[in-house]
């Protein structure tokens, strides 16, 4: 009975997390999303064993391989600290926590980021769904996926990943926090 419930749930999370390309356009945040598989202009290119060295294993899944850590298990997901979220992958800032807020899904979520360049958006049709996945702007990594049922001012929620990121809180300095090495 309760793997019975743990499918129904899945299944039921997995439609809620469909967007598709059509449905995005029009936000002005959202000024060009990639078709899946096209290659997106970087200013940070690795090899694949540079990223392997340079990223912890878990984070590595998520932000070369498109993994997704479980929902309620990534450190940030539940965070209240005032501060910035920067790429892992690039040390680049991402989202204020000013933006953050609680979308009930598991995983951090934010309405906007810090900076609209800061955010590249691919189509993702993986897994049999059409959804808009968000990558870290200087370097390609996958951070999650962005859907337009948000709160206001701009109606999206940006669902990341915790291993994707690193919250530096105001006040400190982000090499600190292993930003910029």
């Amino acid at each position: 009975m309760k793997s019975l419930f743990s499918i129904a749930l899945l299944a039921i999370s997995l439609i809620a997390c469909g967007q598709s390309k059509e449905q995005m356009k029009g936000n002005e945040l959202i000024e060009k999303i990639y078709n899946s598989g096209e290659k997106v202009p970087l200013e940070m290119e690795l090899s694949d064993q540079e990223w392997k060295e340079k990223l912890p294993e878990e984070s590595y899944y998520i932000l070369r391989q498109q993994g997704t850590e479980r929902a309620y298990s990534g450190k940030y997901w539940n965070s209240k600290e005032a501060g910035t979220y920067y790429s892992l992958a690039s040390g680049q800032p991402l989202f204020l926590s000013d933006a953050k807020f609680d979308s009930g899904c598991g995983w951090p979520s934010f309405f906007e980021p810090i900076d609209k360049d800061a955010i590249i958006y691919r189509e993702d049709k993986a897994h049999g769904m059409s959804r808009i996945e968000i990558l870290d702007s200087k370097s390609g990594s996958h951070l999650g996926h962005v859907f337009n049922d948000g709160p206001p001012p701009t109606g999206l929620r940006y669902c990341l990943n915790s291993a994707a990121m690193v919250f530096v809180p105001f006040g400190e300095d982000p090499k600190d926090c292993g930003i910029g090495e």
